[in-house]
């Protein structure tokens, strides 16, 4: 467009490079497919039970917490187990999609160097399977929710609306990460040890309260709290979070999701110049 138009010519010139992009995205849709599809038969090739980790894997972990925490350390938790399950599940999926992410174009440089892709698909299809794996992992969540006889109300119908304001984050914090490997290899090691304090920084095991007042501030600025409060209030406390709890979660994720954007797209011209 002639620099000279009015903000309305901008506008059109924004809109026709949205266009511009959704299509490259219609067009690479197979190809986001077949990674996704790699990725499963990568994990679990030569795996006897296969999928069915994704189920014993939470459900394993939660016989081993439970034992230690809800019996040794006696943390008053109703219903520990899945008050653990619920907190794990999404850090989990947080954790394998930023972690595939991180190195998702250092990965794959060979094929970025061969032929054009959008180099967002591939951060993409990290997050993309990581959450279908949360997805199998839940059945271990209604599995133990039955097991114990938890109540289960219809506000349990939401559980999906954090897996997605989850999903979200996921997908923006992925495209920093993968953008930070490719100038500054270090990040990877980085990433490990942050990802460890962010576990702790989490009521995941451990219930809020037993926080002391004066750290609880630094948990409420954590964004996987929030992700994790939402599936716990409408899966075992019956309860829908509210206006302020969902535009709270929306502004992390959002707000996540254009910082990855915009810094993916800054960078991505001279990604091939380091991979």
């Amino acid at each position: 467009m002639n620099k000279s138009k009015t903000t309305n010519g901008y506008e059109v010139t924004i809109l026709d490079q949205l266009n511009v992009q959704w299509g490259n995205f219609i067009r690479y849709r197979f190809l986001l497919q077949n990674l996704v599809s790699r990725d499963f038969k990568v994990k679990y090739r030569r795996s006897v039970l296969g999928i069915l980790w994704s189920i014993l894997n939470p459900l394993l972990m939660m016989l081993v917490i439970t034992a230690v925490f809800a019996n040794i350390f006696r943390f008053e938790v109703e219903y520990f187990p899945v008050y653990y399950l619920t907190g794990i599940l999404i850090f989990n999926f947080i954790s394998e999609a930023t972690n595939g992410s991180m190195l998702s174009i250092l990965n794959n440089h060979n094929l970025i160097k061969k032929v054009y892709i959008p180099k967002y698909i591939f951060p993409l299809q990290k997050c993309i399977f990581a959450f279908i794996n949360m997805l199998f992992s839940t059945i271990a969540v209604i599995a133990v929710i039955l097991i114990l006889g938890l109540t289960v109300r219809p506000t349990a119908l939401l559980f999906w609306v954090p897996m997605i304001y989850a999903l979200i984050f996921s997908i923006g914090l992925g495209l920093i990460l993968s953008t930070l490997a490719v100038f500054f290899r270090d990040i990877t090691h980085l990433y490990t040890v942050w990802i460890t304090a962010w576990m702790f920084l989490t009521p995941i095991i451990y219930p809020i309260e037993q926080v002391p007042e004066s750290v609880r501030l630094i948990i409420y600025f954590n964004p996987m709290f929030h992700f994790i409060d939402y599936l716990r209030n409408v899966v075992m406390h019956g309860t829908v979070p509210g206006m302020i709890e969902n535009l709270i979660c929306l502004a992390f994720a959002v707000g996540f999701l254009i910082l990855g954007l915009a810094m993916f797209k800054w960078k991505q011209g001279r990604f091939i110049l380091y991979i």
